[in-house]
């Protein structure tokens, strides 16, 4: 393909891509220093806009990526995979969308690389790739292979994703200090957002921490040792994060027990109340009942105070039942 190996466009945009569906090229050099010398270019990076249909027709025309990778690669699908075939170290990983995107949440990024070329495609703007694109652009970072920009890409969104379980830890200590000084009323939303997004990122972790764990154990004989010694990184930190997602996960678990024991308490502190003034009215409504039936022998009818008399009589009741009440309370 020509495009491999076309200079690069100052008219590419990171963020739209142009007439071909592709954001951006760069060319890097052996000590990967990026140059737009393509005599000293010693491998090439590619994003594609996924769903452009010149970038699928691009990426499907590369003769040189072996047929099972462009077919992952242009899959519709979006389930999490890495695996490598025939050099090509290919897959669907997570990551962040980027702040400006529609709503923030955990999308894919799918990449191919070997030796001379690394890309990549997607569907919406990526906070690692483009942490990444930025370093490269500023000349922050050197990126002598493809398997360092990918290490680079992936190591971005596992901060990014630390980063949201830092937020969500954060977030917890507050349910949890307002919950210790009885103020959990408003909590309960709060608290089924904190687990809910807590879901989504352990499930990925544990996602990422079995794909590296199926690499190393299907192709560790194949595996390059830098590939390999990458993998084993991602691996580690993947599986740390997915230790700490599961500790969040425990303290949310608890701090949902803890509010509903504390709203049964309440609910059964109000059921008391009712019971209580159900116990003191009753005896006083079947007395207004009697008095109030329209038979004659009532007594105290003729009596001038004996609307006051009735009223002690039920007051005295009341409040006879209701130290009753109490003192079953106390047993």
């Amino acid at each position: 393909m020509d495009i491999a190996h076309a200079p690069e466009g100052t008219d590419l945009s990171p963020y739209l891509p142009d007439e071909h569906g592709l954001f951006f090229i760069y060319h890097f050099t052996a000590e990967g220093v990026r140059t737009r010398d393509l005599a000293q270019a010693r491998w090439t990076w590619r994003s594609y806009q996924i769903t452009d249909l010149h970038a699928r027709q691009e990426i499907g025309a590369e003769k040189a990526m072996p047929s099972p990778v462009r077919e992952a690669i242009l899959a519709p699908s979006h389930g999490c995979h890495i695996d490598y075939e025939d050099g090509w170290l290919y897959g669907d990983l997570p990551d962040l969308r980027h702040d400006f995107s529609e709503a923030r949440g955990l999308v894919h990024f799918r990449f191919a690389f070997n030796d001379m070329m690394l890309i990549g495609a997607r569907k919406q703007p990526l906070e690692s790739v483009d942490a990444v694109r930025k370093a490269v652009e500023n000349g922050s970072r050197k990126f002598r292979s493809p398997a360092e920009l990918i290490e680079a890409v992936m190591g971005r969104s596992l901060d990014g994703m630390s980063g949201e379980l830092g937020k969500l830890g954060d977030m917890l200590d507050g349910i949890e200090d307002r919950v210790v000084r009885d103020a959990w009323h408003n909590e309960r939303q709060a608290l089924v957002e904190a687990r809910r997004r807590l879901v989504v990122i352990h499930r990925q972790m544990a996602t990422l921490t079995n794909l590296f764990r199926h690499l190393d154990h299907s192709h560790r004989d194949e595996l390059p040792d830098p590939i390999n010694d990458m993998a084993a990184r991602l691996s580690h930190r993947a599986h740390t994060l997915y230790h700490d997602g599961e500790q969040l996960q425990a303290r949310t678990r608890l701090l949902q027990d803890e509010l509903m024991a504390k709203l049964t308490m309440q609910s059964n502190q109000l059921l008391y109340v009712l019971s209580v003034m159900t116990a003191v009215l009753l005896p006083m409504t079947i007395i207004s009942g009697l008095f109030g039936m329209n038979v004659g022998g009532l007594p105290l009818v003729d009596t001038p105070m004996g609307f006051w008399v009735v009223t002690a009589v039920s007051l005295v009741i009341a409040a006879i039942t209701y130290l009753f009440v109490r003192r079953l309370g106390r047993l």
